[in-house]
Parts: structure tokens; C-alpha cells; sequence
């Protein structure tokens, strides 16, 4: 039984730290073998082509598991490649100091840095194991999006949800934009879904819509094509 728990644990770890995006790109002609039937699998399988997303192993990639906040949170600074290059700082900024929850050595520590000084709206005692929800981390994605593309401020009709009593109100804004950035789609009920617990397939395509949206409406050339 020990030995079996020692098991399962190295497995979360291991995938905890590989929900990664910048590195190095995977064996050639290798793909996730467990994608089966999952909704966007072909935006997963580009990510994972473009040396954007990795799984558990080359051929593993667990779509079906929660994302962790420090997960998440790497997968937005990351992919959308936020960083400190255009701050001036007197100290370099720590990131224990902003959240009491994250160590300085972990190392999803400079995303959270990199997210929180772009914008990226990430709760001062958030918990980097808990996982987010799909308003929570659609909020903090749009954010991060907005920043990168220096997207304009637009003016939209809010879209009908079936079930918008549930969302966070502060949330609601960030929401509305996703559905028109087509980062998110409303069900066939017309529900959002925002306290479902958000996958590791739902993120990857977040945030893949994410830079296509980018790619087509902006001409930075901070996001990677």
C-alpha cells in the first residue's frame, strides 16, 4: 500500500511540473497517446508541437486533470510570454513577497512574479496547489491576454449565460470577453460553467484560442506564432 502511494505521488508530481510551457520540444513524430476523444486534441497536440506544452511523458498528457494554480498560472505567464523586460526595478522583486504562499525557490516563482506585474489579477494569498476554476483562471488568461496583444479596450453586448448568477462579479467582465475573443463557448445549454474545476485540456485550449486570437488581431511579435 505504502508503495502504491509513493507511486501515485510521484506521478502528481511529475505531472505538476510538467504542465510547463517554453521547453524544449519532444521527440519527433512523438504524440499523447491519452488525448482519445478529448474536445480540441488537434490544439493540444500544435501546442505540444510548437514546444509550448508538455505531458507527463511524450506520450502522456493526463487531459483530464485538475490545474493547479501554480500550474495555471505558469501556463499563462509562459505561453503568452510575460515577462520584466520593460519594468525598472530598484530590488528585484520576490516572489514571497507579494505571495506569503509561494516560496521563492518553487518553480512556478518568477511566473507568478512575471503574471503579477502584467497585470494578471492573482488573489495576494492564493494557495499554488488549489485547483482553479474555470472562471478563475479564464479571468487571470484574458488578463495576461490583454496585456501581451495590448489589446484595446472594446465595447461588447453581453452574451446571455444560462447560469451567470453563479459567476464571481468581478469576474464577469474578463468572462464576457473571452466568449467574444472566442477563447470560450458557451455550452448547447448556454451555461459557462464558472466553478467547474478547469483540465489540463480546457487550459491548453484557452490557450491556444488565446494566441490565435492574438495572432490574427495584433502585430506583436512578443507572442510566439
Amino acid at each position: 500500500m505504502n508503495m502504491r502511494k509513493s507511486m501515485v505521488a510521484a506521478i502528481t508530481t511529475v505531472a505538476i511540473l510538467s504542465f510547463s510551457v517554453g521547453g524544449q520540444l519532444s521527440a519527433a513524430g512523438s504524440q499523447f497517446k491519452d488525448l482519445g476523444n478529448v474536445s480540441g486534441k488537434e490544439k493540444v497536440i500544435s501546442l505540444k508541437d510548437r514546444g509550448l506544452l508538455k505531458g507527463v511523458s511524450d506520450t502522456q498528457f493526463l487531459p483530464s486533470s485538475k490545474v493547479t494554480a501554480a500550474q495555471g498560472i505558469q501556463l499563462i505567464s509562459s505561453g503568452l510570454q510575460l515577462s520584466l523586460a520593460a519594468i525598472d526595478f530598484i530590488k528585484a522583486p520576490q516572489a514571497s513577497e507579494l505571495f506569503p504562499h509561494v516560496r521563492d525557490t518553487a518553480w512556478y516563482a518568477e511566473a507568478f512574479i512575471n503574471a503579477h506585474y502584467n497585470g494578471v489579477d492573482i488573489p495576494k494569498d492564493i494557495n499554488p496547489a488549489k485547483a482553479l476554476t474555470k472562471e478563475e483562471f479564464t479571468h487571470m488568461l484574458i488578463q495576461g491576454m490583454e496585456k501581451a496583444g495590448v489589446l484595446p479596450m472594446i465595447k461588447i453586448a453581453p452574451a446571455n449565460m444560462a447560469d451567470a448568477s453563479e459567476l464571481e462579479p468581478s469576474y464577469q467582465g474578463s468572462i464576457q470577453r473571452s466568449l467574444v475573443y472566442k477563447v470560450n463557448t458557451l455550452d448547447a445549454t448556454g451555461k459557462f460553467h464558472p466553478k467547474s474545476e478547469i483540465t489540463r485540456a480546457e487550459a491548453a485550449v484557452m490557450l491556444y484560442n488565446a494566441l490565435e486570437y492574438l495572432n490574427t488581431h495584433t502585430n506583436s511579435s512578443q507572442i510566439q506564432q
